[in-house]
């Protein structure tokens, strides 16, 4: 019996590479399976990179894993509509999509569609998946433990316990099962204090209990007290930590590189072991002049060699991303980059994955996306936790509390980017915490190396996540009607 599954990741191609590389895994895993994944174009309309791109992703497909891109109406020239809504909108070319592949007079032997898996972004096919009568599995690219609290909070909402909109003064802790220790309120992330923002991920937890299980990416190893909480022996669905599932490649993807990821990676190789200090805050992360001065102040003072991806603030991260400065010398500290020379290099856009990869690279200060951090895990190198936005003071919480893998700048950070803004924060506490991440010998290095080994184990025939992985594709076949 030949079974189907249906991917339906979220716009743009970095949610469909690591959609793309778990769709691999789970056709390598079971010759009856075969994948289709729906590509929904970005709402922006992309631009010629992203189909090649897209190409080039399923180039060294075998023919059970194809991809289709649906045809999406022009959109109205006034505001972009939410991701969210977007996505729901193109239902009607989704089922369109669904039901060519198992139209029988266009394939001789139909395949028995055994389910949808969705993007977290996209739960609302939930309902196309009910009209075709089978269930929904989703893909979650954050970690076991953020998706606990989210879940969490939406049950103590719903119960009327709390709404972590309105909490009283008095309160400076909660407990989450997911934890081993209280959480400070502090540390919540901007998304859930927000009149705005709450909302919607309550919505998008109650959607998460709908589903038949969750394909986590994290590892069994790394989070294991959180995932006691996915067993499948009460009413939340069973997740499968699967992860890391990561992309690294080494090519760029930047068509403006003109071999700037060539020199970047050369000049590492000219440096001894793990002495550069790594600092790169994602597609969104950018710092204005006055905390720009303070990193550098910090870098000069600790005396380490550093590579750090600097890049402009945004006046609004939900409208655009950060830009490169264009003249470093009237913002930096004067003299800075003389006496840095030979020690440091500034560079706009980085290659995260290659660099990491580097011998040379001793300690990473991030801002703490979950893929990042799994990335640094990979390569086994030490974090300092910056976090800027969305789930990152949840994930620099884990890292640093629960796992002792990594060290922070100072435990509560005010203001998030999402909120327009985060505080400055200081030199001293910046060189400190690179003093301690650079420490050669110290616990939370030694700890780190371990659970690079373990990650690596994990991904290999009998680990953690290959046996999850098995196991998902067992109950996907199960599951099937006879």
């Amino acid at each position: 019996m030949k079974i189907e599954l249906v991917f339906i990741p979220s716009p743009g191609i970095g949610h469909l590479r690591s959609t793309v590389e778990l769709a691999k895994q789970l056709v390598n895993g079971d010759d009856r399976l075969s994948i289709t994944v729906i590509i929904i174009p970005r709402s922006s309309g992309g631009d010629a990179t992203d189909s090649a791109q897209i190409s080039s992703l399923f180039a060294a497909s075998q023919d059970r894993l194809r991809y289709e891109t649906i045809s999406v109406a022009d959109e109205p020239t006034a505001d972009r509509l939410p991701t969210q809504l977007y996505i729901k909108n193109q239902k009607p070319q989704v089922r369109d999509a669904v039901a060519k592949i198992l139209d029988p007079a266009r394939v001789d032997s139909p395949p028995r569609l055994a389910g949808f898996v969705v993007d977290m972004f996209c739960t609302s096919m939930i309902d196309l998946a009910d009209e075709f009568g089978v269930p929904t599995y989703m893909v979650y690219t954050s970690n076991a433990t953020f998706l606990g609290i989210t879940l969490h909070l939406q049950l103590m909402l719903d119960e009327k316990k709390y709404d972590t909109s309105e909490l009283d003064e008095s309160v400076n802790e909660l407990e989450f099962p997911c934890l081993t220790r209280p959480y400070p309120v502090e540390c919540l992330p901007y998304l859930f204090i927000s009149k705005e923002w709450l909302p919607f991920f309550m919505d998008q937890a109650r959607s998460f209990r709908k589903m038949k299980g969750i394909l986590v990416n994290t590892v069994a190893e790394l989070e294991p007290h959180a995932l006691e909480l996915f067993s499948g022996d009460d009413d939340l669905p069973r997740a499968y930590p699967v992860g890391p599932v990561l992309h690294l490649e080494s090519g760029s993807d930047n068509s403006n590189d003109d071999g700037k990821q060539s020199e970047i990676l050369r000049w590492l190789d000219d440096q001894p072991a793990k002495s550069v200090v790594f600092l790169c805050f994602g597609s969104m992360g950018g710092f204005n002049e006055e905390q720009t001065r303070e990193i550098a102040v910090a870098l000069d003072r600790s005396g380490h060699r550093f590579l750090w991806s600097l890049r402009r603030a945004s006046p609004d991260i939900l409208k655009q991303g950060p830009g490169d400065y264009t003249d470093l010398d009237e913002v930096l500290p004067e003299g800075f980059l003389d006496r840095t020379l030979e020690r440091g290099k500034i560079i706009g856009w980085a290659p995260q994955a290659a660099v990491l990869a580097k011998p040379a690279i001793g300690g990473f200060v991030t801002h703490c996306g979950w893929n990042s951090m799994l990335e640094s895990l990979w390569f086994g190198v030490p974090m300092v936790t910056w976090p800027l936005y969305a789930e990152q003071k949840v994930n620099a919480f884990v890292m640093v509390e629960e796992l002792g893998l990594a060290v922070e700048i100072r435990r509560s950070l005010k203001g998030d980017l999402m909120a327009g803004g985060m505080e400055t924060v200081a030199a001293e506490d910046i060189e400190r915490a690179i003093r301690r991440v650079m420490e050669q010998d110290s616990d939370v290095r030694n700890r780190v190396k371990e659970m690079a080994e373990k990650c690596h184990v994990a991904l290999t025939d009998g680990g953690s996540s290959q046996v999850a992985l098995r196991k998902f594709i067992q109950d996907v076949i199960e599951n099937v009607v006879v």
